[in-house]
């Protein structure tokens, strides 16, 4: 799923609006597509089983079950939790060639997709995402057990 997708996305809010409801760094990554330090944010290494929810909008993106360690310091995952909640599109920022990774729901920058890199993953990608961008929802307090690790 490398391919550029482009289209309105269902939730869109002024940059006012996204200003009050997000924290200042939240704000940074979410809206302005920054990138926190390595190792630094909340689910880098958590185990936890669960879904994770776009920290803007709620929508679900990634379970527990397509996390992996991949020792870069930020979460990886190798899939979405279903085609079409992320949105992909080219990132030449930074001198690089990447793609970004935006959440379909209201397209707030989540992280960048990498492929190719050899990862022992049912896909071989690696999604690439802020903690700053998702919220963990476990799967005691979702009341499902779905995503196991």
């Amino acid at each position: 799923m490398t391919e550029e997708t482009t289209g309105t996305v269902p939730v869109q809010k002024t940059d006012e609006q996204w200003r009050e409801e997000l924290s200042p760094e939240e704000y940074q990554v979410l809206r302005k597509a920054g990138t926190e330090r390595p190792y630094t944010g909340e689910y880098w290494d958590t185990k936890t089983a669960g879904v994770y929810q776009c920290r803007a909008c709620g929508s679900e993106l990634f379970t527990s079950g397509e996390k992996f360690d991949s020792h870069c310091g930020w979460p990886s995952f190798f899939a979405p939790l279903a085609e079409g909640r992320v949105r992909y599109l080219h990132d030449r920022s930074m001198g690089m060639d990447r793609i970004e990774v935006r959440c379909a729901n209201c397209d707030s920058h989540m992280g960048h997709l990498f492929e190719g890199e050899g990862f022992d993953t049912p896909t071989d990608q690696r999604f690439c995402i802020n903690s700053i961008s998702v919220k963990l929802v476990p799967a005691d307090a979702a009341g499902n057990n779905t995503a196991d690790e």
